[in-house]
């Protein structure tokens, strides 16, 4: 039995990695490599990559009519934060297709999203290998 002990923290990337600076962090796991401009001895490595996939509680998914990605334009929308790889990329996305979700809430914590996902308070996009979690969940995409 090893004595270590594990403790995981969720927070911004530039928190984390201040934390890694001051060695009160051994490791960061985080959704973007190191951006050059960030004075830190550190290593990146990729661990590995998946897509994003649309989730809604059932009862709200049968309230969402059209096709995707088009049903999204005006649905509920929890967002990830918006200073993640993520979120700036789902902007991206949006503006690109002329959709228009209507962004109820902002989440920096994954289990407070959790919360309003399994209450069915909007649509939410996370990597697809979430989708075995969310047993109450279902994805949108058609």
């Amino acid at each position: 039995m090893s004595n270590m002990q594990l403790i995981c923290e969720e927070d911004v990337t530039q928190r984390l990695l201040a934390e890694l600076s001051i060695q009160r962090l051994d490791l960061v796991l985080a959704d973007a490599p190191i951006a050059g401009s960030v004075k830190l001895k550190a290593f990146n490595h990729l661990l590995g990559e998946c897509g994003v996939h649309f989730f809604a509680a059932p009862k709200l998914v049968k309230r969402i009519r059209g096709m995707f990605p088009q049903c999204l334009d005006g649905v509920p929308f929890l967002a990830p934060a918006e200073n993640t790889v993520i979120r700036r990329s789902l902007d991206r996305w949006f503006r690109s297709l002329d959709l228009f979700p209507s962004m109820v809430a902002e989440f920096h914590d994954s289990a407070l999203l959790k919360v309003f996902r399994r209450e069915g308070a909007g649509v939410f996009a996370g990597p697809a290998v979430m989708a075995s979690m969310f047993e109450s969940t279902q994805s949108i995409q058609k």
